[in-house]
């Protein structure tokens, strides 16, 4: 479940709306290249194939070996991916829609 806590505070309500204005892959590269650092960026990355590796009907061995990712990181992106949010879910179908 999402913490709406977190969202109500001003300097992520802030980050959210920044992100959403975010309109052209090269402004976003250039605002994440500013923003994280390239660690992070492999890291949200990463997490994302995790997903996408997940949602295709690969097990936590086959994707642990594919992404590199820890079982811990693909245990937590399972959970969202399976969870009320929504997230990744809704990202994987706007990727796959785009195919």
């Amino acid at each position: 479940m999402m913490d709406q806590s977190l969202f109500e505070r001003s300097d992520v309500r802030q980050l959210v709306h920044a992100l959403a204005l975010i309109g052209d892959e090269d402004d976003l590269k250039r605002f994440l290249t500013d923003l994280c650092t390239p660690r992070e960026i492999c890291d949200l990355a990463q997490r994302l194939q995790v997903a996408r590796f997940l949602d295709e009907g690969d097990s936590y061995v086959e994707v642990q070996a594919r992404t590199g990712a820890s079982s811990t990181t693909v245990s937590r992106v399972s959970k969202a991916l399976n969870g009320a949010c929504g997230g990744y879910r809704n990202v994987l179908i706007k990727l796959e829609d785009e195919a």
